[in-house]
């Protein structure tokens, strides 16, 4: 299975920013950039998810998704892939693990936008996705105070990175989190959807 999945160096520190991009746009692009910039990352790593168990409505096929996110994200230090579906999970603490025992010498960070901070609380054993890798948050238009004062940065403040020592996030022992507010685009996969644009 391992030649299948990206390559990713001892030590090299790889941020992963998961989710369903259906469909993919700037927005996710330019979070990508920046957390490259913020968060010390080396390479990042888009997990396309087969589906979001928080949503009912199911995502466009797979390969349209991929295909679309390969347009969009075009970087170096960039790997668009669909190893959730390689590896046979469906939850980002699944996926983590399994990315942590095939990949064992390698400094993973999940990235989310603000909006997903503010319910984190929600995810399938979230608590211990924290306690697995640094988490890197990146600010999105009117969603800095429902993530600052969401039940998962209460319960995770003392083990807070300031945004202003970001670049140690990647080297941090979980848990261990940042939350950066970035110029950010307020385009959404929601709006892209409802314009008949995907």
């Amino acid at each position: 299975m391992r030649y299948e999945l990206p390559h990713a160096g001892p030590g090299q520190a790889v941020g992963l920013l998961g989710g369903s991009f259906n469909p993919p746009h700037a927005g996710h692009a330019h979070i990508t950039r920046e957390a490259l910039k913020r968060f010390g990352l080396d390479r990042v790593w888009w997990l396309v998810s087969p589906g979001n168990p928080l949503k009912t409505d199911g995502p466009a096929p797979m390969e349209r998704r991929l295909e679309a996110a390969r347009a969009v994200m075009q970087h170096p230090a960039v790997e668009v892939t669909d190893i959730e579906a390689r590896i046979g999970t469906r939850f980002t603490a699944e996926t983590l693990e399994r990315l942590l025992a095939l990949y064992p010498r390698t400094r993973f960070v999940w990235l989310m936008g603000a909006d997903n901070l503010a319910q984190f609380h929600r995810w399938e054993r979230w608590q211990q996705i924290m306690e697995m890798v640094p988490v890197g948050v990146l600010a999105r238009p009117g969603d800095r105070l429902p993530a600052r004062t969401s039940p998962a940065a209460a319960l995770y403040e003392r083990w807070r990175i300031p945004a202003a020592q970001s670049q140690m996030l990647a080297q941090a022992r979980p848990p261990a989190w940042c939350f950066v507010n970035v110029p950010m685009r307020t385009i959404s996969s929601t709006q892209l959807r409802a314009s008949g644009h995907w």
